[in-house]
This record gives C-alpha cells, structure tokens and sequence, in this order.
C-alpha cells in the first residue's frame, strides 16, 4: 500500500520496513499495521488536535506536570503556543503511560519505541493470529467474562497504584488477546493524586467494565470494585495484589447542610473580619 505521510520518516530512517495495511482509523490517531525487520507491528500515527476537542481535554490534563511554568501558563491560556504544547503532552502522556504499565505487569501492547510523532508497539492478536477483536464485538460465556472481568480489574489495581487511571476505559478500549484483554488506548491517562475528577473517573472506568461484562455473567452487576479500591487508595493501603471483594459499605448519612453553611458563613465573616484589620492597619500606616 502506499505509505502515509505520517509514516514516511520511520521508512526513511529505518525503523520501519513495510507498511502493511491500515488497522484502525479515529479522531485522535490511525492506526497501521507495520513490519519492522522480522516483527509484524502496529504504529500509532497522531493526528493534529482538533480545536473543538481542545477543552475536552482539559478535565483530563488536571495534575499533570508539564517542562516549565511558561508552557504551564499557555496551555491554561489555550494560546497557540498553548494548544501546541497541550497536544505534545497528550501524545507523550500515552507514551510515558505503556511504558510504566508494561513493565508494572499491566496487560497493554508493549512499546518500542516513539519516533516522529508516531507510536510504535506491538500488534495485538488473538489465537488465531488475527488482529485482536475489541470487547464489545464478541460473545463471551460466562467463564470467560468472569476471567475477564477479573484480569481487567486487577490492571486497573497495578494502574491505581502506579498513580495512574485510565480515564476512558470501557468495552471499546480492550482488545481480546491471545492471553486474556488487553488495555489499549491511553492518551486521556488521568493523574490519580492531582485531578479532582479522578474518583469519579476510576469508577466510571470499573463501571463500564462491570456493565459490559454482566452481560454474560449478570452477578458482576451487584459488584463495586471501583468504590472499594478507591477507598484503600485514599487511606494509602492499595498495593497491586490487594485482594478485593466487590463489596463496598456505602455511608448512608445523610449530610448536615445546616452545619456546612454555618461553617460556610462563620468562614466569610471572619474574612470579612480579616480584611477590615488589614483596611484599617493601612488607613493607620
């Protein structure tokens, strides 16, 4: 086939060999199967972000550390130097992103290398050597879903640990692999620590996967794993072989609104206060 644009520097440069055929094409990327010496592959080629997904982004780059406090002040900016940068950090994030997790043991394509903007890792196949189905596309029996569904929980653990989550995972971000799923599509990759919408994102995640599951073995509906390893998170007991159990206490408190805006109100009189001392330490001086 003819080799794409993206593609033609990993030719040129030796890193790649063929272009074998298109994988997969979406907003953010396409995919390419690829030989590389006597390795069948796939490269990942980024495409330029899309101003309309420049926001869309942003819930997600929360915590994240970029190189200096100038890039920093761009991209909060949304400039165009700011979007530059906030585009190389999207793509270096999934990158940085496989790399931790392979060698943490979670099940994703493993990485060989990022080269001009574009991806390379290994081709995930099933047993018959195909390119691997995504979850959402086969029939499973109840066996293998609850192998499944264990597996992917037990990556989102080593994920957690690692300070990680994955933030957009669901039946159509696993592929079916020879060994059992594997994790793919990682740009969106949340900072655990430093995002205020990580819990909320780590339970959307278990969730997707809990529901996508349940189909084919329904008592995975009434787990809530998400809850329950977010909880050890918090209290700093989640380690990656942390056996859970599905089940999680809910507080079923009801919250004291009076006291909270009490405290809420007593908190902008004493500030009210502050700033009359400071008025009139100024009118003094």
């Amino acid at each position: 086939m003819k080799i794409p644009k993206g593609l033609q520097p990993l030719v040129d440069d030796g890193v790649i060999d063929a272009v074998l055929r298109p994988l997969k094409s979406g907003k953010e990327a396409s995919v390419y199967v690829v030989r590389s010496g006597d390795a069948v592959r796939c490269a990942k080629v980024y495409k330029d972000m899309a101003q309309r997904s420049f926001q869309a982004r942003v819930q997600y780059q929360e915590g994240r550390k970029v190189r200096g406090s100038r890039q920093a002040r761009a991209i909060g900016k949304a400039s165009k130097f700011g979007r530059k940068e906030m585009e190389t950090a999207w793509k270096n994030a999934e990158v940085d992103a496989l790399y931790k997790l392979a060698d943490a043991g979670v099940r994703v394509p493993k990485p060989h290398g990022y080269f001009h903007g574009v991806l390379l890792m290994d081709l995930v196949c099933d047993e018959h050597g195909h390119s691997a189905p995504r979850l959402g596309e086969v029939e499973l029996i109840p066996e293998l879903a609850r192998w499944y569904h264990h597996d992917l929980i037990a990556d989102v653990v080593r994920m957690l640990c690692l300070g990680l989550i994955h933030g957009d995972l669901s039946e159509y971000n696993v592929l079916v692999g020879e060994e059992g799923p594997v994790i793919i599509d990682l740009p969106q990759v949340v900072t655990a620590a430093g995002n205020n919408a990580a819990r909320a994102m780590l339970l959307r995640d278990v969730h997707n996967l809990r529901d996508s599951l349940s189909r084919f073995a329904p008592e995975l509906a009434n787990t809530h794993y998400g809850e329950e390893m977010w909880a050890l998170y918090e209290k700093g007991e989640l380690r990656p072989d942390s056996v859970l159990t599905g089940h999680f206490a809910f507080d079923s408190r009801k919250a004291n609104v009076r006291a909270v805006m009490e405290s809420i109100e007593d908190a902008r009189q004493e500030a009210i206060i502050r700033q009359q001392g400071r008025e009139e330490a100024a009118e003094r001086d």
